[in-house]
């Protein structure tokens, strides 16, 4: 019979790590959603070894990571720039925007463009995760994680988790 393994995590939600932020989801039928916003909230757990003080990742620590991405994206447009058929382009203090018979002219400082497919909820969080895990890696280059999940909620009940396992 096996040993037993123990493991230790810790998970984040507080009601302050939360972004607004308008999308529109494109289907894969071509299809796309109207362009509207939500009020997101981010979810984080975060699995690693006992550090020498008995910590997994110190929370008043962790928790600054989180709230600046959530920062970073409040009240933006964000659209994905890895979509095949959208068509980000910048013309001076604007994006021209493009998506089949939709044009959109939006100042630049209201958007942000993604190294992501869609806008889905997954890929925010997938995005969210990838950037915080590297800037943990920045700060904390010792930190051996074994997992890292992320959750994007954009109404209560409905998220897109991430996940990443090292």
């Amino acid at each position: 019979m096996a040993e037993p393994r123990e493991s230790w995590s810790i998970e984040v939600d507080k009601d302050y790590l939360k972004f607004s932020a308008a999308h529109f989801l494109i289907f894969p039928d071509g299809s796309a959603e109207r362009l509207h916003g939500h009020n997101y909230k981010v979810y984080v757990t975060l699995h690693t070894d006992l550090d020498e003080h008995g910590l997994v990742v110190n929370f008043k620590e962790i928790k600054p990571f989180v709230r600046a991405l959530c920062d970073e994206l409040d009240e933006h447009l964000l659209l994905p720039g890895q979509h095949p058929e959208l068509r980000v382009t910048r013309t001076g203090q604007h994006f021209d925007v493009r998506y089949r018979d939709r044009h959109y002219l939006i100042p630049a400082d209201e958007i942000i463009v993604l190294p992501i497919g869609n806008s889905s909820a997954e890929n925010l969080a997938a995005w969210v995760g990838r950037t915080l895990r590297e800037r943990m890696r920045e700060t904390w280059p010792r930190l051996r994680v074994h997992e890292l999940s992320i959750g994007v909620e954009e109404t209560p009940g409905q998220r897109g988790v991430w996940t990443l396992r090292e």
